[in-house]
């Protein structure tokens, strides 16, 4: 039967039934979205998807609350809330109906699962305090949608409402910018890993543009590079690779006597023509051509063995 009303509770809302309405209202997008305690409303039925409130959990009868004792865990003994029992019975429909290439859905739906959906499911239940983020624990999404809530003495009968509905369309953004970050870097590790190929045991990895390539350097272990060329526009800029995403530490910095110099007096500095910046960190240079980056590349290695 088709699904014509998605139910939640009303009241006060956080960020687990305001995640899982972005993912129901995609899937369901002529559903109604009814904001509700009513017992009846709350009664399981073909036609309703029922989340965080009924009081119980059973895909069947399409109802997901985590409420109850004992409430549902994850295979690993991991709490879920309403977003993790929903994206685990409706995300890869979600990343189908978001283009996700058939072949890319279930690493997507995983990668989406423990770095998006698992911190929101360990707030929520309390099994994770959001002081872990320190002075940014104001500034995590789950903080960031509860500060869009109507203050304590909004008169509106509807305030609660209109802040969801609100809350929704900045929710929705969020979910569907990091789906299309982890679809766009599926497509780059097959682009990388044919770079790294073509590279052999160059030190230097060319890719045609932009892109992430730490998850494709890390699976083909390509330890032995060091720095990435890639045209920006009608420029050319190389980079240093991160030891990891967690540090600035590189693998190599490109070299000490170029740091913060621009043109003529990095043309200079470096004796390549087209050189036109380098960073005073030392982690990325521009030139103006492809053929002057390699030769920055070139010297950069050199200086570093």
């Amino acid at each position: 039967m088709t699904i014509t009303l998605l139910v939640t509770h009303s009241g006060g809302f956080h960020a687990d039934e305001l995640l899982s309405s972005v993912v129901l209202t995609r899937l369901y997008p002529e559903a109604e979205l009814r904001r509700t305690r009513d017992r009846e409303a709350l009664k399981p039925a073909a036609h309703k998807i029922i989340y965080d409130v009924g009081g119980s959990y059973s895909t069947e009868e399409q109802i997901f609350d985590h409420h109850q004792r004992p409430g549902p865990l994850r295979e690993d003994g991991q709490p879920f809330s309403s977003f993790g029992l929903i994206w685990a019975q409706y995300g890869r429909d979600y990343l189908a109906a978001m283009d996700v290439p058939e072949g890319d859905v279930d690493a997507i739906h995983a990668a989406f699962d423990s770095k998006f959906v698992l911190p929101i499911d360990l707030l929520d239940n309390g099994a994770m305090e959001p002081s872990v983020a320190g002075p940014l624990a104001i500034l995590t999404l789950p903080s960031l949608l509860g500060s869009l809530k109507p203050v304590f003495d909004d008169p509106s009968p509807t305030a609660d409402d209109d802040a969801f509905g609100a809350a929704l369309v900045i929710a929705r953004s969020f979910v569907e910018a990091t789906v299309k970050g982890l679809s766009a870097k599926a497509r780059a590790q097959n682009l990388v890993l044919e770079a790294i190929e073509k590279a052999g045991t160059s030190p230097i990895l060319e890719l045609p543009m932009g892109m992430p390539y730490r998850s494709a350097l890390e699976k083909a272990e390509a330890d032995h590079m060091l720095f990435v060329v890639n045209p920006r526009g009608d420029d050319w800029t190389l980079n240093g690779i991160k030891l990891s995403n967690d540090t600035f530490e590189q693998r190599a910095d490109l070299p000490a006597a170029w740091a913060g110099l621009t043109d003529a007096a990095l043309e200079e500095a470096s004796g390549v023509k087209g050189a036109k910046f380098c960073h005073n960190a030392r982690f990325i240079a521009v030139a103006d051509s492809r053929e002057a980056i390699l030769q920055m590349a070139e010297i950069a290695v050199k200086a570093c063995l």
